[in-house]
């Protein structure tokens, strides 16, 4: 169950599922006639009372509640997939009473819920067994905007981080992380991916395939790095998600509008064919079909960018879009840097270039409908890393990525068997100083790290700039830093989401950098003698264990 929080006026969802009743016989509008049974293998719908039941003309039938909206059955090949604990499949955790409306266009079958500020929209086209899906969020009444589709247990492998076993995992925080007998933790918080890692997530048998591929996102919220809920799956039922906005670990307003099309497509094992993602999928069929909020391809523009300057060979480079409206994003070319987002929803732009996902430029770009704005070379200016450094723990890139745990950390719980300690000091010359480093320092944990340094006779006799670089925090946590006797004042919280994250697999918040500006009179006198650095965690919150204050990091160094 989301443990996002509910607004006054959503509804629960009765627990009853809507069964189909017998066909009536009629005939539907537009000359379609109805369906002998939810099997038949003829493109069209019926109305069984409770239902409209769609038929794809191919392996897929599928009702919609004509008093929710919700999706009530998924049979593909005769077999029932959908539903679990008394629930069905839809947008939020369920809009309760709404206005489902039904027409068939030619080959495509369009449903439409409506619900307050939320429509919905099905659409099912002829021969194919996929289920298209949008939805329009007006405004905040609602407070996350997510589509759930619910699986029947067993159906398809508990497996996998997002999986775990109601009856004998061990909840060991909010409801939502579970811990096995063998140390590994689970929850539906752990997918390990971005959004801009994955196209589609679902399950298969081998035989057969449930798949939800995402839309382009571009009224989600978060980014391309953004990391959510994607699946999950125990011994009670499975679920897939689309998510649009959540508030775990936002760190970015909602935005409104129509959203999508999504797709839930059913397969013979194998995973959907790559004309359904988002990049790639012809969407030239919806342009007739009156859904409130589309804008068609002729509506929409073009950024191509001929390259970037500067860029760090080690790493990959982004190049988001983003404003109130929508956001997008491109990957650049290695070597080159050349760049090319399409589809975008006229207006102007915030272009950021990302390092890894530390951003390291910005500009503004206008977008035209049917237009293309050419942009020449842009020149990476913001990048920290160019600046010359005694010595310098990870690197700049956004994450803690090089720092110890912090793979695991994007699919486990801290607490993790399989984490090394979270204790450990670290000193600079030693060797794998950056893998002996922890990713994160938690107040109740881990608190008072040191890293041990030496400094030459005329480095010593310098003052010197000490920067460290974070990528999100919890409970306002920061550092503070001791050097030797020399203690830094408490700095200023900077804004971080606030929402649990490094303990639901994301250690993405607001990047940003601490500089301390240390006095030679910090420094040992005796050259032969170690600096110690001590980093504590400051906080004017509380909690215990690894929801105590904390944070984590992304890069730290001593500048010349």
């Amino acid at each position: 169950m989301s443990t996002h929080k509910r607004h006054l006026t959503r509804r629960r969802v009765l627990g009853a599922s809507a069964i189909g009743v017998a066909a009536t016989g009629a005939a539907v509008a537009g000359g379609t006639g109805l369906l002998s049974s939810a099997s038949a293998a003829a493109f069209g719908y019926q109305d069984d009372g409770k239902n409209y039941v769609i038929d794809t003309g191919a392996s897929l039938v599928f009702k919609v509640s004509k008093s929710t909206g919700d999706i009530t059955s998924l049979a593909y090949k005769g077999k029932e997939y959908e539903g679990y604990g008394g629930k069905h499949s839809h947008v939020e955790s369920g809009l309760g009473a709404s206005t489902v409306t039904i027409k068939r266009s030619g080959s495509t079958i369009l449903v439409k819920v409506a619900h307050g500020a939320i429509t919905q929209w099905y659409a099912a086209r002829s021969g194919q067994n996929n289920v298209y899906a949008w939805t329009n969020k007006a405004d905040a009444s609602f407070t996350a905007t997510r589509y759930l589709v619910r699986l029947k247990p067993g159906m398809f492998p508990n497996e996998g981080s997002d999986s775990w076993i109601e009856a004998s995992d061990k909840v060991i925080e909010a409801g939502d992380v579970w811990k096995r007998g063998d140390g590994t933790t689970h929850s539906k918080h752990y997918s390990g991916k971005r959004v801009i890692d994955y196209d589609h997530v679902g399950f298969t048998t081998g035989s057969v395939g449930l798949y939800l591929v995402r839309s382009n996102h571009e009224k989600a919220s978060g980014g391309p790095f953004y990391r959510s809920l994607l699946r999950h799956s125990n011994d009670l039922g499975a679920g897939l998600y689309e998510i649009l906005h959540y508030n775990q670990a936002q760190t970015e307003p909602q935005r409104f509008g129509l959203q999508g099309p999504y797709v839930l497509a059913f397969t013979d094992g194998g995973t959907p064919p790559s004309s359904l993602f988002h990049a790639r999928l012809d969407t030239s069929w919806v342009d007739g079909l009156g859904i409130t909020g589309w804008v068609g391809a002729a509506g929409r523009g073009k950024v191509a960018g001929v390259g970037l300057k500067g860029m760090d060979a080690r790493y990959p480079y982004t190049v988001g879009f983003a404003n109130a409206d929508a956001q997008y994003w491109a990957k650049a070319a290695a070597g080159t840097g050349g760049f090319s987002c399409k589809g975008m929803l006229p207006g102007t732009y915030t272009l950021t270039v990302y390092k890894g996902e530390l951003a390291v430029h910005t500009a503004s770009v206008k977008v035209t409908a049917g237009g293309t704005t050419a942009l020449n070379s842009l020149t990476v200016t913001g990048d920290p890393s160019t600046a010359s450094a005694i010595w310098r723990l990870g690197d700049w890139d956004g994450t803690p990525g090089e720092f110890k745990n912090a793979e695991l950390m994007t699919y486990a719980h801290p607490s993790d068997a399989r984490a090394a300690k979270w204790t450990g000091n670290v000193t600079i010359g030693g060797g794998s100083e950056a893998a002996s480093f922890p990713a994160y320092i938690w107040k109740d944990v881990n608190d008072g790290i040191l890293v041990y340094f030496k400094l030459t006779k005329a480095q010593a006799a310098s003052a010197h700039t000490l920067r460290v670089g974070v990528t999100d925090a919890f409970l306002n946590g920061r550092p503070r830093v001791t050097v030797n006797d020399w203690v830094s004042a408490v700095p200023t919280a900077p804004a971080q989401p606030n929402t649990r994250s490094l303990t639901t697999g994301s250690y993405r918040g607001n990047n940003h950098s601490f500089t301390f500006n240390v006095p030679n009179s910090a420094w040992q006198t005796d050259t032969s003698q170690d600096n110690v650095l001590k980093l504590e965690i400051v906080s004017g919150s509380t909690g215990t264990a690894y929801l105590s204050p904390g944070t984590s990091f992304d890069c730290m160094d001593l500048l010349t």
